[in-house]
């Protein structure tokens, strides 16, 4: 019995058992000993805000006083965009976690002050002041006894019993108010750019006669008999006859015009009338310029005066010469 047991263990092995679960999430904390913020719960597991809110705000109020928090900044500093950012700002407005307001500076400059609040009633001034310590009893110094040999000190008269002053209370200090952090100054934002106007969608092309209204609409009508897709309401047919018209009376066909209007149709079909009145448009035919007259070539014919020659005339006559001698025949004669 009295023999070491050199296998047995000199101390008993103890081991801290981690709670598994089966589902859930599970903690493994490291100590921050610098570059933490501390975020109550209050903000961490809020029910009325949204994700890209609650991290908004403990980004903001993880930054120093005086950093910017501009809605441009924070775009270009995380990948939501400003919208998302603008709204979840709007969030935190809304639940007093944060406070902007639009000042004039004396030059007439405008600014957005921006104040974070860590706690929703910060911004009421209403958040209880941290309990202080409570403070040590006064230890009252006690006296050194004197050596055995000391000559005992001669003794005096006792002083009459005098009554204790009453206790006075001590006020507890008021809390020092909380100071506002300082608000941020972002810049003036440039109004932003009218939208350009929308361009103007040409007028559909009217013809000269009228009177091939009725070919036109009959063309338009039998569209779908070429495409199913091509089904067109009374509306859109009276609508667009004068711009077939103005086709047909520029020389092009109704078999060209059909062709130029079903052929290379895109898939889906969504408008067919205004693919149609793109159509009629956009490839609308120049006019063919007017051509010269045809030179009138006169048939050949006997001169009918005395030299008897073959020219060429309208109707049968005297040649140039013949008409000159006569003429000249008659001057003398007169």
């Amino acid at each position: 019995m009295d023999t070491e047991q050199i296998s047995a263990p000199s101390r008993a092995q103890y081991r801290v058992r981690r709670r598994v679960t089966a589902f859930g999430v599970i903690h493994v904390n490291a100590i921050h000993t610098s570059r933490f913020t501390i975020v109550g719960n209050h903000l961490a597991q809020h029910g009325a805000l949204s994700l890209t809110a609650i991290g908004l705000a403990v980004h903001i109020q993880s930054l120093p006083d005086g950093a910017k928090v501009g809605i441009k900044v924070l775009a270009d500093r995380f990948p939501e965009s400003e919208a998302r950012i603008a709204a979840a700002l709007r969030e935190l407005e809304a639940h007093s976690y944060l406070a902007r307001t639009v000042e004039r500076l004396p030059g007439g400059r405008v600014v957005t002050r921006t104040v974070s609040h860590n706690h929703p009633d910060a911004a009421a001034g209403s958040v209880p002041p941290a309990p202080e310590p409570p403070a040590e009893p006064e230890r009252t110094p006690v006296p050194a006894e004197p050596p055995a040999d000391a000559p005992e000190p001669p003794r005096e008269a006792a002083p009459p019993p005098q009554p204790a002053p009453a206790p006075v209370p001590r006020r507890a200090p008021e809390p020092e108010p909380e100071r506002a952090p300082e608000r941020e100054a972002e810049p003036e934002r440039e109004p932003a750019p009218a939208p350009a106007p929308a361009p103007l969608r040409p007028p559909l092309p009217q013809p000269l006669a009228p009177e091939i209204h009725r070919t036109a609409a009959d063309l338009l009508a039998g569209l779908r008999r070429d495409d199913p897709r091509l089904i067109l309401g009374e509306t859109d047919v009276r609508r667009l006859a004068p711009a077939v018209a103005a086709w047909l009376e520029r020389g092009i066909t109704p078999e060209t015009v059909r062709h130029t209007l079903t052929g290379g149709l895109p898939h889906p079909v969504r408008r067919p009338a205004a693919l149609l009145a793109h159509r009629l448009t956009v490839h609308l035919p120049p006019r063919l310029p007017d051509l010269p007259p045809p030179e009138v070539v006169h048939p050949m014919h006997d001169c009918t005066g005395t030299c008897k020659r073959v020219i060429r005339a309208a109707e049968p006559g005297p040649c140039r010469d013949c008409r000159l001698a006569a003429e000249a025949t008659r001057a003398e004669a007169a």
